[in-house]
């Protein structure tokens, strides 16, 4: 009888689960967005909620959990039911490397469930105006001949920043001082100033004001030159073979989410990125969408498993850690 009971119990919450998922959305949607408001991965996810609540029916709200590098929001969206009704805008930074470098609470990699892939960017190697060296061959071998004597602007333990410094250092054979800033807008300030030699930062930043002369802009860690820029090589042809560093923004779920669900979101995040207003709008924040086939929850399990691998061993052969 008692098994029977149990049967019975289960067969509803499956049947209630169904249903909820084959009626969804019948109620407004939350993204997380682990940063403060004002910032690129709020811009973008500002973005996709107002054209994704014309696709789902539902008002889709921005609630912004900022703190401890991304890992408070994180975190509450692992926390939350898995109904579809509370995503988070993850990535390369939130989803990858706060992995290797927290003691998280949570799995970056078990406790989701992928959604879709909706930005990428690269970023730029940056020096102070006055650096005499005209390119980055020049620059590294300054670098190599002068060890740990070069300032590099980053945000701290946890950040992009210092995992692209400590990469560039492996690659290119070099030593520098790192030094920490609250922000990277900060950091640039500095670099304007004068004040530390070398930082990387987005290319929205970096080319107005390498183009006004007053930084230089020695190359960009993507693949391939960026259309925005054709003038600035990628490391790879300025001389740093195997600098290639490329962030992305994706929607993750809680892990349970009903594929229904999943599938309900992702054709919603399909369907904006498609929209020629969201891609402009993108494109005025210097954020690139990923092709078609890149979009799919399958595809963005791929990319993180693929950036795990890569980035985990590096960070930890560091040693790089949360202060």
């Amino acid at each position: 009888m008692r098994r029977l009971w149990c049967a019975v119990v289960l067969a509803v919450v499956a049947s209630t689960t169904s249903a909820g998922a084959q009626n969804f959305p019948s109620r407004p949607i939350t993204i997380i967005v682990p940063t403060p408001a004002g910032g690129a991965t709020d811009a973008v996810a500002r973005v996709l909620a107002e054209r994704m609540r014309t696709s789902l029916g539902q008002p889709v709200l921005v609630e912004n959990v900022a703190g401890a590098s991304g890992t408070l929001g994180t975190g509450r969206t692992v926390r939350s039911a898995p109904d579809g009704y509370t995503i988070v805008i993850g990535g390369w930074a939130f989803n990858v490397l706060n992995g290797a470098i927290f003691t998280l609470p949570y799995d970056v990699a078990k406790d989701f469930e992928p959604v879709a892939e909706v930005e990428r960017h690269a970023f730029m190697i940056a020096g102070k105006k006055e650096l005499a060296a005209k390119d980055l061959k020049e620059l590294i071998a300054w670098l190599k001949a002068n060890p740990e004597q070069a300032t590099f602007g980053t945000t701290g333990a946890g950040g992009i920043s210092t995992v692209g410094a400590v990469f560039f250092q492996k690659l290119s054979g070099t030593k520098l001082r790192l030094v920490p800033y609250r922000g990277l807008s900060v950091a640039m300030q500095d670099l304007v100033a004068g004040q530390i030699d070398l930082m990387i930062d987005f290319p929205a930043t970096v080319l107005p004001l390498a183009r006004a002369g007053s930084i230089k802009a020695y190359a960009v860690t993507a693949n391939s030159r960026l259309p925005s820029a054709p003038e600035i090589p990628t490391a790879e042809e300025a001389g740093l073979p195997g600098f290639q560093m490329t962030s992305w923004l994706a929607f993750f779920a809680p892990k349970g989410t009903p594929k229904p669900v999943i599938d309900a979101l992702n054709a919603a995040t399909v369907e904006a990125l498609a929209d020629p207003v969201v891609r402009r709008r993108f494109a005025d924040l210097g954020a690139d969408i990923p092709p078609r086939e890149a979009q799919t929850p399958e595809a963005l399990a791929a990319l993180q498993a693929a950036e795990i691998e890569r980035w985990w061993p590096i960070i930890k052969a560091a040693g790089i850690k949360a202060n």
